[in-house]
């Protein structure tokens, strides 16, 4: 596990079961910037109900791909804003390469990428809506309180481990059985073991 002085992103964070925001609970967030200023990444196991061929259809872009495929909930930051994370099977643009954030992974935000993507969606592509994000210090106030776990980014976790399972199949990964950990509910003492 990284040292949390020098959290490496791409990486993964795994909440712990402690974590009790619906937003969070259960989450596995990719890391994708830490600085000074602030953190940000997108949760990955979490779909919402709306098709991404609708939201496509508001930009008026034709959606070629699967019609069911829904859209990611990113994060409960800018919830209208769209992301897209890809496996870029070549350039998107002449004028422009996407953001490459590890080995087979690109994130775009960019109309005109959209539409190519739209047109001929790669067999590896995520929509998100809004992202994740963390003041300055508040990510590693929370590392350091143990509401997260780090584990090291994998493609398969962004694009191929279905959501319902992600949480556990991350915990695995670095060693960690889900049904060791303790649960934890809700309640009116908001911190107290079940």
């Amino acid at each position: 596990m990284p040292e949390v002085s020098n959290l490496e992103p791409p990486v993964l964070l795994v909440a712990m079961p402690q974590v009790l925001d619906p937003f969070f609970h259960h989450a596995v967030v990719l890391l994708l910037a830490h600085e000074k200023e602030g953190s940000f990444g997108f949760l990955l196991n979490r779909r919402t109900d709306i098709r991404v061929a609708d939201i496509l259809s508001g930009l008026e872009l034709p959606w070629a791909g699967e019609p069911e495929v829904l859209a990611h909930f990113g994060g409960p930051v800018q919830p209208q804003l769209g992301t897209v994370l890809f496996s870029p099977p070549r350039a998107l643009r002449d004028d422009e390469e996407p953001v490459h954030l590890m080995p087979g992974v690109a994130l775009t935000q960019n109309i005109a990428d959209l539409a190519v993507l739209a047109a001929q969606p790669p067999e590896r592509m995520r929509l998100f809506l809004g992202y994740a994000g963390w003041n300055s210090g508040q990510l590693l106030e929370e590392i350091l309180r143990n509401d997260w776990l780090t584990a090291p980014a994998q493609i398969e976790f962004v694009f191929t481990v279905p959501a319902e399972h992600l949480w556990e199949t991350a915990l695995r990964s670095v060693g960690v059985d889900p049904a060791s950990l303790p649960s934890w509910t809700p309640s009116s003492d908001e911190g107290s073991a079940n």
